[in-house]
């Protein structure tokens, strides 16, 4: 399956994003579920994930999952083409798959925004203190 051009380039940009928050990591090595989630791409903080990239190989349609505390942040993510709560129970406490490569997905700085919540969401006080300190 061809990646879309424009997916393609919103997650490389929102994995950029992600990795360059406070504390943030991809983990790399070791038992592939212990690092990577159902095989895909996440960036952790303090040892949580905060957001899970999908794959980018083309295996799997493009898409990133983010925790979404923020009422109208979730109602707006929900709205996207193709969006829906996040499988595995997690849509329960707030997660939200959106798909990259539907016509009409949200531009990439609006995924970075939902990035950011996510984060927040799970990091630890800290370093969202870091992070609004920049």
């Amino acid at each position: 399956m061809a990646v879309p051009r424009n997916a393609l380039k919103a997650w490389e940009k929102m994995r950029e994003f992600a990795l360059g928050l406070p504390g943030a990591a991809e983990p790399r090595g070791g038992a592939a579920h212990r690092y990577r989630p159902w095989g895909e791409t996440v960036a952790k903080v303090n040892k949580k994930v905060f957001v899970f990239l999908g794959v980018s190989d083309g295996s799997y349609p493009m898409g990133v999952t983010v925790k979404l505390k923020d009422a109208e942040a979730h109602a707006h993510a929900l709205t996207s083409p193709g969006a829906e709560p996040a499988g595995y129970g997690l849509g329960k406490a707030g997660w939200v798959r959106v798909p990259l490569a539907e016509k009409g997905s949200p531009a990439a700085d609006l995924l970075c925004d939902w990035v950011e919540e996510s984060y927040r969401a799970i990091a630890p006080k800290r370093l969202i203190a870091e992070l609004d300190a920049r």
